[in-house]
């Protein structure tokens, strides 16, 4: 299968890598150079690690370079699978998806990795609604096991098991989802990090020491690691998504110390400093 990821950032490479590592060409757009640039960057240091750890030879690792095409053309975006990792706006999704429709037609599937809009609402807007489904892979996605396949209300049955069939082609666990806000796990994920920003705004304890105290029971990083790795902007975007979503129910309501980080362009990792500081 051919498959284009729309968008180079931290989740969009992640999907390239591991579509590229199951076998599938992979078609690899962003509109920015630099993000591509980075995004090849970073795919090599992820295989080259897996070497490392003796989960990968040097030639699947070149097997795997192979199938993978960066560019900044969304001309060269003609496949059989689109998947979109780009930034949670309703508008920018549409607007795009339109431009590849143009390009591949209606029997290409038009997957949205969106953690947040719903899939009926992308589809309703989209010239061929039948072939949009939600495929929602989690950060890092080249390490977490699960996916998510979400149906829109107009989706085609034959499209989503397309999706299905596609997700564990990659050696994914695929979880089927309702088209309901946050789906399944960023609605119960929600609270992790909501809970964790109530715990700090009441001077409860520090960010390191909620942490601290996260990792301790079992987990491999803390809300505020975890935020700062997905973007503390794309974190709040899906909390404000899923506050309207759900009628603006407070135990969703966004929490003034990370609009405040946003506000000051503290993205986390991607930007050097986000609730920890981080070298570029």
């Amino acid at each position: 299968m051919k498959v284009g990821i729309v968008g180079a950032g931290v989740m969009g490479r992640g999907i390239a890598q591991v579509s590229a590592m199951a076998g599938h060409t992979v078609v690899l757009f962003d509109i920015k150079q630099e993000v591509l640039q980075a995004a090849e960057k970073a795919i090599n240091n992820n295989l080259s690690r897996a070497i490392e750890l003796g989960k990968m030879s040097e030639l699947v690792k070149e097997e795997t370079l192979t199938r993978l095409q960066y560019t900044n053309s969304i001309a060269d975006v003609k496949v059989d699978l689109v998947i979109e990792a780009i930034v949670e706006r309703l508008d920018v999704k549409i607007r795009v998806l339109a431009d590849l429709a143009e390009l591949n037609g209606e029997h290409t599937i038009y997957a949205s990795n969106t953690s947040s809009i719903p899939l009926t609402q992308i589809a309703a807007n989209f010239v061929y609604p039948q072939q949009v489904v939600g495929i929602h892979y989690f950060n890092p996605a080249h390490i977490m096991k699960l996916v998510e396949v979400i149906s829109a209300e107009q989706t085609d049955p034959a499209v989503q098991q397309q999706a299905i069939a596609y997700v564990k082609s990659v050696n994914k666990t695929c979880i089927v989802a309702k088209d309901a806000p946050g789906f399944i796990v960023n609605r119960v994920a929600r609270h992790f990090y909501v809970e964790g920003l109530k715990v700090l705004e009441e001077n409860v304890a520090s960010h390191e020491v909620i942490d601290d105290l996260i990792r301790a029971t079992g987990f491999k990083m803390g809300p505020f690691q975890l935020m700062d790795l997905i973007g503390v902007e794309t974190n709040l975007s899906v909390t404000q998504s899923m506050y309207e979503l759900f009628n603006y129910d407070q135990k969703f309501r966004p929490n003034r110390i990370q609009q405040k980080k946003v506000q000051a362009g503290y993205f986390g990792k991607k930007s050097g400093k986000g609730f920890y500081t981080y070298d570029l």
